[in-house]
């Protein structure tokens, strides 16, 4: 097969589709959230642009056409999620929590579950509703694959009769507050089904519709950036759902399943982190251009100053193409080929981190007004390398885990 990096005429147009959506709905969103004093008002703040992104589609794009979604490809998402990140990371972060939590019933959910779960996302053209993966427990997720029954997930499900009865609190869980603080319309639980054993046995993913009674919301965090999207703690008392919702099998395939949907987020976040990056090499590549800052002659004229928007340059080229290599390979394995996506995440992740750094020492100290452009995206980038599974906690673990797997062909990514 050839490699080629053209868009398609179809990829062009998402690209292009989507530029348009972030200009005209999400900078009106942005300035929003900035202007909002409260968690949940810049939450909300975002609630008008999800809509125009239900009624664009961008809502179902990663359903698939089978079950009545668009049935995008995982880098058709990745150069939406590139265009719309430039301007606003909310509500695009709030549509890709919706997917993720998701995931499990679109990797391995049954045809009843998919028609149960997945149809009511497929029929909602308003964006009224939101999944949620409640991953992280309270007291952490770094290591929910726990062999030692003493650690892993705290969050429990006993099988009493045809029902599994859920308790447990997780925190940090996207999207969990719906959009009325009464819970999403669809969480996908993760927890274990014994406490005497180990996630190689116990680690299970439950199916919990947001009305089940016991479900409460506790707190809405109030974040340093990525405000437009909300993370709140949500406890879990005594829930009660079907057998029939438990999706896979407890053990191997529950990690299994966790890790698939956490590596589709992996690689695009790649995405976002490229959008972020180019927002930020925008404005540093101005200031440079524009300012002789006492001199005679602009700034982007001294070495200093032109090799450090050269190497972002080289920075934002290299996420980028990782990314959609990562999503290319997701894509072609059907979700088993995950290293690439991994390596997206971390490694996009921490170059955006750098970047954002890189381009605030370009501008100089009016980048670090709170309401300049680089302000924003300082605080919202800082976020990238420490949610959906840290990459000290999770992703490098991950990565480490797939070497000292038997076989392991240390180039087959």
């Amino acid at each position: 097969m050839a490699i080629d990096f053209t868009l398609s005429e179809t990829q062009l147009g998402i690209q292009a589709s989507a530029r348009d959506f972030a200009q005209r709905f999400l900078a009106p969103t942005a300035a929003a959230i900035d202007r909002a004093a409260d968690p949940w008002d810049a939450f909300q703040a975002t609630r008008e642009a999800y809509r125009e992104m239900a009624h664009a589609g961008f809502t179902k794009c990663f359903i698939p056409e089978s079950l009545g979604g668009l049935g995008f490809s995982m880098v058709d998402i990745a150069i939406a999620a590139e265009e719309l990140s430039q301007v606003e990371l909310g509500a695009p972060s709030t549509m890709l929590a919706s997917g993720l939590g998701l995931q499990p019933i679109l990797q391995y959910g049954t045809d009843a579950q998919q028609r149960q779960f997945i149809k009511p996302f497929v029929d909602d053209n308003e964006g009224a509703l939101l999944a949620s993966l409640a991953f992280t427990d309270t007291a952490g997720g770094a290591n929910y694959d726990s062999a030692d029954p003493a650690g892993g997930m705290k969050t429990m499900a006993r099988l009493e009769g045809d029902t599994w009865v859920i308790n447990g609190q997780k925190h940090y869980t996207s999207n969990g507050a719906g959009w009325d603080k009464k819970g999403a319309h669809l969480f996908t639980v993760v927890c274990r089904i014994d406490s005497t054993k180990g996630a190689d046995e116990a680690l299970a993913v439950i199916a919990v519709p947001g009305n089940t009674p016991g479900i409460e919301v506790v707190s809405i965090y109030d974040k340093l950036g990525q405000r437009g999207i909300c993370t709140p703690a949500v406890t879990f008392r005594n829930v009660r759902v079907p057998k029939a919702n438990l999706i896979g099998t407890p053990g191997a395939i529950g990690k299994a399943i966790v890790d698939g949907a956490f590596a589709w987020t992996a690689a695009l976040i790649g995405g976002a982190c490229v959008g972020v990056m180019k927002a930020a090499f925008r404005h540093a590549f101005a200031a440079a251009r524009d300012q002789k800052k006492l001199g005679a002659h602009p700034v982007i004229e001294h070495q200093t100053i032109g090799y450090r928007l050269v190497d972002m340059k080289m920075g934002i080229e290299a996420a980028r193409y990782l990314t959609w290599k990562g999503c290319h390979d997701y894509d072609v394995s059907h979700s088993k080929d995950r290293e690439a996506a991994i390596m997206t995440k971390v490694y996009a992740s921490e170059m955006a981190v750098h970047v954002v750094q890189e381009a605030m020492r370009v501008v100089g100290i009016d980048s670090y007004i709170k309401d300049s452009p680089m302000g924003r995206l300082y605080r919202d980038v800082i976020c990238f390398p420490l949610y959906d599974g840290s990459n000290d906690g999770v992703r490098r673990k991950q990565l480490h885990g797939l070497m000292l797997a038997p076989g392991y062909d240390a180039y087959g990514a």
